[in-house]
């Protein structure tokens, strides 16, 4: 069973940064792709960055292109979200996702999730 806990929301100001985590467990990761969506107060959950486990491409949403970054540790089965210039519109409960084999940006197509981190950006 795929277990994924976040980790690392907060309080922040706008213009400062954030390193969200999500531990992964419960099986090997190699064919999976890794996702973050976010979803802010009476919106849809929305795509933010994926990546591919093995390989390591990484695919963003045009909203957060050159201010997040997304990785992985394989040897801690751990993905990240490093986000730096946050801004009031990034506030939001981010999740962490996971699905086989192909990258898809509905999160009606992930199989599994955790249970989210809270992201608050004052201004």
């Amino acid at each position: 069973q795929v277990h994924l806990v976040e980790s690392g929301g907060g309080l922040v100001q706008a213009g400062g940064s954030l390193r969200l985590s999500c531990a992964a467990s419960g099986r090997t990761f190699n064919t999976y792709v890794m996702t973050w969506f976010r979803q802010a107060p009476g919106k849809e959950r929305e795509f933010v960055a994926a990546i591919f486990w093995s390989g390591g491409n990484t695919v963003y949403a045009d909203s957060v292109k050159g201010r997040f970054a997304i990785s992985r540790d394989n040897a801690k089965n751990t993905l990240y979200l490093q986000m730096n210039s946050l801004k009031p519109e990034d506030t939001a409960v981010y999740y962490c996702a996971a699905r086989p084999d192909l990258l898809r940006f509905r999160p009606q197509e992930y199989d599994y999730w955790g249970q989210g981190t809270r992201v608050t950006v004052s201004s």
